[in-house]
């Protein structure tokens, strides 16, 4: 019988108080979003599976919860909300101006190994900004992706900012085999240095892992980039850069041209957010322009995801308070005055206030302990 009471692999529960800090969390992130002018979006919570694993998510499928419906097609739960937006941009939004900003907050799922930041249910907040490919798009998305992480409540963090055409741009310099690149490719994304360094290429590839740091990491990368395609990348991070210390956020940024995330998926800048104390990345995204092409309409993209479980484990290691609101009443009543709490309750209610109203009739003594029992901070007893 003990299996009726515990949560299924990978997923858990919120308890009164945590949730009440997660939703506090996600609502200044979604009041934050609105204020750079990003509406909310709301898609199913499942989808066609050929939707989620068109050419650029092909690779996710052992990763997904998959089922049938009554016609035998096969769906799956979403596994990120990029895809189902991108499907809703062209479907349903195609006619709207650009560009178009849409935000989301959601629970997403994925199955893997259950371990600390890895949930197979987990919660995303995140925006997409599509239609445009500048640079200041760019610099907007990292400044609000600083900005939430600021307005969760989290002053220590760093965003990790990259860009994928910069080891692109030297592997065409170098005139690799598509099969080398590959292997390249792989190397930097697992982080694999030691790979990387086995491989039969130039010393310039084999530095990129190590380009990380400060803005003088830009100019130490010029001097290998003798390829337009190379120093493009450099430039736009340059620009970026420019950008977000007119918003007041360049001094949470450290660049890692070795941070490519997905070259599949990724055309330009791409970041992750991380923190002291929690071992894996608080948020990620950066500018997919070749996505919305599955969809049947080549549109340029770019955006970000915060995972909101891993923003309230920061937030605990760094010490963060959430002032709650509290209970104001415990309203109480002796037999016979049911109605007169009813009332007077839905007049309290009315100005902003918080009341619990006992079910049963109690006695003053009964009701000045289930006050203290509730946490409500004052007692209203009707005798």
């Amino acid at each position: 019988m003990t299996g009726f009471l515990e949560t299924p692999y990978g997923t858990q529960d919120f308890l009164p108080r945590a949730a009440a800090i997660k939703r506090a969390t996600e609502q200044k992130i979604f009041e934050l979003f609105a204020s750079f002018g990003y509406a909310e979006v709301v898609t199913p919570t499942m989808e066609y599976l050929e939707t989620l694993t068109t050419s650029s998510g092909r690779a996710i499928e052992p990763h997904l919860f998959k089922m049938f419906d009554r016609n035998n097609r096969t769906l799956a739960l979403r596994h990120e909300m990029t895809t189902p937006i991108a499907r809703l941009a062209v479907s349903r939004l195609k006619d709207s101006p650009m560009p178009l900003k849409l935000s989301y907050n959601t629970n997403v799922f994925r199955f893997r190994s259950n371990q600390p930041g890895r949930q197979c249910e987990f919660y995303q907040a995140g925006v997409e900004l599509l239609g445009i490919s500048n640079a200041f798009a760019d610099a907007e998305i990292i400044a609000l992706a600083a900005q939430a992480l600021k307005v969760s409540g989290l002053e220590d963090f760093k965003i990790c900012l990259g860009q994928v055409e910069f080891a692109s741009g030297l592997m065409e310099q170098n005139n690799l085999s598509p099969e080398l690149q590959a292997e390249i490719k792989s190397a930097i994304e697992r982080h694999d240095i030691v790979a990387l360094e086995n491989l039969p290429v130039a010393d310039s590839l084999k530095k990129i892992p190590k380009l990380q740091g400060g803005r003088e990491i830009l100019k130490a990368a010029e001097s290998i980039a003798q390829n337009d395609r190379s120093r493009r990348a450099l430039d736009n991070l340059t620009e970026i850069c420019r950008l977000l210390e007119i918003y007041g956020v360049a001094e949470k940024i450290t660049f890692d041209l070795g941070l490519i995330r997905d070259f599949e998926y990724y055309t330009g800048m791409v970041f992750e957010a991380y923190a002291p104390g929690v071992g894996y990345s608080l948020a990620g995204g950066g500018r997919y322009d070749n996505m919305l092409q599955d969809f049947g309409a080549a549109c340029p993209a770019t955006g970000f995801a915060l995972g909101i479980e891993r923003i309230l484990s920061a937030r605990e290691f760094q010490g963060v308070e959430e002032n709650l609101r509290a209970k104001d009443f415990y309203l109480s009543y002796n037999a016979g005055r049911e109605g007169e709490a009813i009332k007077k309750a839905a007049q309290l209610r009315a100005a902003g206030k918080i009341v619990e109203v006992s079910l049963t009739p109690q006695n003053k003594s009964d009701a000045e302990k289930s006050c203290a029992d509730k946490n409500c901070l004052e007692l209203i007893y009707l005798a």
